[in-house]
């Protein structure tokens, strides 16, 4: 009987695994990008061993049909993203937060314990850009609408240890939304 344990396991995990070939893409939160030829949308892989996996955002060309997909590592998960166009300052690009990086390298993979980022990206889908580091934990952020900055608090992970604690080292960070670079302090 012993002997047959392993070998049921075994079949076990290969039936669940084989049931993967089922999953199927779901589109959501479909939203036209003012100034920009291009829809965007939500793209969540959904099947029958996990309600869904493996965020991505769509980008849509209207008028060639043209798709850029931007997709994030396979258990990210994209918290929100929003459209910010400012066009005294040229700027129109969308603002995601979500966690992408598995900071405490546990084998849950990325989990609430790791770090929110910040991206920014171009509203055609072409141009990704990290604006936080991997170890900062972006708390709160906003744009000033006369100077097109995004201030973001958080705080870095000093001591390495994969969550907020009182060594931690709390930050304010300001980035130009038109060159996607840190405003020096």
């Amino acid at each position: 009987m012993k002997s047959l344990l392993p070998l049921l396991c075994m079949l076990l995990c290969a039936s669940a695994y084989g049931q993967d070939k089922y999953n199927y893409n779901t589109f959501n939160k479909l939203t036209p990008l003012a100034g920009s030829d291009y829809v965007i949308a939500s793209v969540e892989s959904v099947g029958k061993m996990m309600a869904s996996h493996g965020d991505a955002l769509l980008f849509i060309n209207t008028r060639t049909g043209e798709q850029n997909r931007v997709d994030l590592p396979a258990d990210a998960s994209i918290h929100r993203w929003e459209h910010v166009k400012m066009d005294s300052l040229g700027i129109n690009l969308i603002l995601l937060t979500g966690r992408t990086v598995n900071l405490d390298n546990n084998k849950k993979g990325i989990d609430w314990n790791d770090p929110i980022q910040i991206i920014a990206v171009s509203t055609d889908g072409k141009q990704k850009t990290q604006l936080t580091e991997d170890k900062f934990f972006a708390a709160q952020w906003t744009i000033h609408p006369r100077t097109g900055a995004i201030v973001i608090t958080g705080y870095y992970d000093s001591n390495n240890n994969g969550r907020y604690d009182k060594t931690d080292k709390d930050e304010i960070l300001v980035f130009d939304l038109r060159t996607l670079k840190r405003v020096k302090v």
